[in-house]
């Protein structure tokens, strides 16, 4: 029996053509927790972008920067998985040598960014987000860093995770730039504190995604589905693929698993 469910956003709950979630979709949030089935954000997102994104909707609680900050409905922290102070540190050492690299920092229900190059307005635009403040990088210093987004192709993920950010490991869905988190943070394994906090049994949750931030947790949970908009590599870790997020993919996988 099916008692909690993870959503990603972009791609999964929000559409990338038209940057809302489908009537169909929220139709299916209602009735899910009208049913008593907890119902859970598992997104790369901030909190403040989440919000923006998904704000008016109703959730029982959130996996945000891909599992490094998970906290209640009525904001109660569950975990927070920080960057090690030493990999920022050599990140500033590294970044003054690469310059043309930008880098954003999310602290706190804060973020901002080095410098604005071409990449950063691309991901900005796709998923409809505005530029953050742009700040010098010692800004990071002393701070509880959440999540790091780098915008470098992935030849360079051996030179930064090998001798740079070694404590830290990428969560890619997108060619130009990475969401970086803290080694051992994921959405899997912000699901189990999710779980282990509400009392939910792994076997009983489903999940849907679209990115490779999501593999974890397709291959984690107890019924994993992939939205028809995703990759190939990430529809092959799926237990279901569903139709894409603009032809009403959530709904038409909960109606064929009868948990609507």
């Amino acid at each position: 029996m099916i008692k909690a469910i993870f959503f990603d956003i972009d791609g999964t709950l929000v559409s990338f053509q038209t940057h809302t979630v489908p009537a169909s979709t929220r139709k299916a949030l209602q009735l899910l927790r009208e049913k008593g089935i907890k119902v859970f954000i598992a997104t790369g997102r901030p909190k403040s972008l989440m919000m923006e994104a998904v704000g008016d909707l109703d959730f029982d609680g959130y996996v945000t920067l891909n599992g490094a900050y998970c906290f209640t409905a009525d904001g109660q922290d569950i975990y927070k998985g920080c960057v090690p102070q030493e990999d920022i540190e050599r990140l500033i050492h590294y970044q003054h040598t690469h310059p043309e690299m930008p880098f954003v920092f999310v602290h706190d229900n804060t973020w901002f960014l080095t410098h604005e190059n071409e990449a950063v307005r691309e991901i900005a635009q796709l998923i409809h987000i505005g530029i953050p403040e742009i700040l010098p990088i010692e800004t990071a210093r002393d701070k509880e860093i959440l999540q790091i987004m780098g915008y470098f192709p992935e030849e360079k993920d051996e030179e930064i995770f090998g001798s740079v950010l070694t404590h830290c490991e990428p969560m890619r869905w997108h060619p130009l730039f990475a969401d970086i988190i803290a080694r051992g943070n994921s959405k899997s394994h912000g699901i189990d504190q999710i779980l282990t906090f509400y009392g939910i049994d792994l076997r009983d949750t489903m999940a849907f995604g679209d990115g490779g931030n999501d593999i974890p947790m397709l291959k984690h949970v107890g019924l994993g589905v992939a939205m028809g908009n995703a990759a190939p590599h990430i529809q092959a870790v799926a237990d279901y693929v569903t139709t894409s997020v603009d032809d009403d993919g959530i709904l038409q996988a909960l109606q064929h698993f009868h948990i609507l």
